[in-house]
C-alpha cells in the first residue's frame, strides 16, 4: 500500500461541516461527482464535501485529518457510473469501487486500485465490485448489502451513496448536505 506525506495534512483547507441549522456546498470538480467525508464523534456523524473527489491521495490525507474512534470514510460518485468507499481507520485504509471495470476508463478508478495494490481488470471482463466489501461491516452494514446495492440497475451512484448514508444513520444530512 502506498505511503502518504502526513504533512500533507497541514495544508489542507478544514472540511465546510454540516452545522445543524446551516448547509455549506463547495464546488465539485464535474457537478455530477459528488464526494463526502464522514465521521462520528459525540455521539453524532459530521459531514463534509470532498472538494476534489477525484483526488484519492488528497481524499486519504482528509479522512486521516478527520477521523475519531470510528474513522472517517470517504463516498464518492463518479460520473453517475459508479462509486468509491474509502475508510480510514487508525493507520489502516480500506477501499472499495463498485465497478472494477470503470478503471479501465476512469483514471480515479484506477488509482484507487493501484493504491489498493488490487489488480487492475482485463478489457472482457464483466463490471462487479472489488476490494473490502465488509468495510462497513463494524458499523451495521453488511458486504452483502453493499453487494445487493451494486446489483441494482434501477439506482444511480448518488442514490447507492444514499442508501448507505441512511444505512449508517446520516442520510438526511448527506441529503441536505447534496441537495437531492
Amino acid at each position: 500500500m502506498a505511503e502518504f506525506d502526513d504533512d500533507l495534512v497541514e495544508e489542507i483547507e478544514e472540511f465546510d461541516v454540516l452545522a445543524d441549522d446551516e448547509v455549506k456546498v463547495t464546488s465539485l470538480t464535474n457537478e455530477l461527482d459528488i464526494g463526502v467525508a464522514a465521521w462520528h464523534e459525540d455521539g453524532r456523524w459530521t459531514l463534509g464535501i470532498l472538494p476534489d473527489p477525484n483526488d484519492i491521495g488528497l481524499i486519504i490525507s482528509r479522512l486521516k485529518s478527520q477521523q475519531t474512534n470510528g474513522g472517517a470514510i470517504a463516498l464518492i460518485s463518479i460520473d453517475e457510473e459508479f462509486f468509491i468507499l474509502i475508510r480510514v481507520l487508525g493507520s489502516h485504509i480500506s477501499f472499495f469501487l463498485s465497478d472494477a471495470t470503470a478503471s479501465l476508463d476512469y483514471e480515479v478508478a484506477e488509482e484507487l486500485l493501484e493504491i489498493a495494490d488490487i489488480p487492475l481488470p482485463e478489457e472482457d471482463e464483466e463490471p462487479g465490485p472489488i476490494g473490502q466489501v465488509e468495510i462497513l461491516a463494524d458499523l451495521g452494514l453488511s458486504g452483502m448489502e453493499i453487494s445487493a446495492l451494486c446489483n441494482d440497475e434501477e439506482l444511480f451512484p448518488d442514490e447507492q451513496l444514499e442508501a448507505i448514508a441512511n444505512r449508517l444513520g446520516f442520510g438526511d444530512q448527506f441529503a441536505e448536505l447534496l441537495e437531492l
